[in-house]
C-alpha cells in the first residue's frame, strides 16, 4: 500500500474555515495536530477553568488523532502554550493522565492566545505505529 500523501482533518470548528487551517494534517505516518484549545466544538463553549480546558484540549486532540488512525500513545512531541505560566502546574495531573506512560518530548511557552477566554493551547506531533 502506498503511503498517504497528505490528508486534512477538520474538527468542524468554524475557526478552521475563517482562518484557513486544519485541525490536523497527515503526511505518511506523521500526524501534525494544530494548536488546540479547550473549546467544546459541539457547543462552541469553553470552561473558565484552565484544568477543564486542558482536559477538553486533549479530548479534541484525541479525536483528531483517532480520525488520522493514531492515538495519544503515538504522540512524540507536545507543546503547551499558556498566557499565565503559573496556571501550568495545576494542569499537570490532567497531562499526566493522558501522557504519563507516553512521555513525549515537551515544551511549555507562556504567550498570549487569540481569545482572552483561552487559558491553554496544546499542539502535538504523532508518529503512527507501523501496521
Amino acid at each position: 500500500m502506498a503511503p498517504e500523501k497528505r490528508r486534512l482533518i477538520s474538527s468542524g470548528s468554524t475557526f478552521e474555515q475563517q482562518i484557513g487551517y486544519s485541525r490536523a494534517v497527515v503526511v505518511g505516518d506523521w500526524v501534525f495536530v494544530s494548536g488546540t484549545t479547550g473549546f467544546d466544538y459541539a457547543s462552541m463553549t469553553i470552561s473558565d477553568s484552565v484544568v477543564e480546558q486542558a482536559e477538553q484540549c486533549l479530548k479534541n486532540i484525541e479525536a483528531a488523532l483517532k480520525e488520522a488512525g493514531a492515538g495519544l500513545k503515538d504522540v512524540v512531541r507536545v507543546t503547551y502554550v499558556l498566557p499565565d505560566g503559573d496556571e501550568f502546574e495545576p494542569c499537570w495531573p490532567v497531562l499526566r493522565k493522558y501522557f504519563g506512560e507516553v512521555r513525549p518530548a515537551a515544551m511549555m511557552i507562556s504567550a498570549g492566545l487569540a481569545d482572552p477566554r483561552m487559558k491553554i493551547e496544546i499542539e502535538v506531533t504523532a508518529l503512527r505505529a507501523s501496521s
